[in-house]
């Protein structure tokens, strides 16, 4: 029984361990977008952009003009830091979208402070 819940603990921890080692990182899709030409479409295969970010990308790119640098998207409501971390390796400023799946981005486990158990 014992040896069971050792087991059972070590899996967990080497768990917790890969995802804080890769907790930036975004898994499944390769390829870029083209954030100063795609569509709601396009842009929604970005991690954590769904329709209604997608929509302020466009909109802000037609009142302010293309992007100049990735950066920019921070300036969007809905991209904070984080959000921006895991789209930037999958944007550009230029070029095709090539993107062509949505990039998907493993969750970070709730914590006892923020409702889990």
């Amino acid at each position: 029984m014992i040896e069971t819940k050792n087991r059972i603990l070590l899996a967990v921890l080497m768990l917790t361990a890969l995802a804080a080692a890769t907790g930036s990182m975004a898994f499944g899709a390769e390829g870029k977008v083209n954030i100063n030409e795609a569509g709601i479409e396009e842009l929604s295969l970005l991690p954590r952009v769904g329709p209604a970010v997608a929509a302020r990308i466009i909109e802000f790119r037609e009142t302010n003009g293309a992007f100049e640098a990735a950066e920019d998207l921070m300036l969007v409501k809905g991209i904070g830091e984080r959000t921006y971390e895991l789209i930037e390796p999958h944007v550009t400023l230029s070029g095709e979208t090539t993107l062509a799946e949505k990039v998907s981005v493993p969750r970070k486990p709730k914590t006892e402070s923020e409702g889990g158990e």
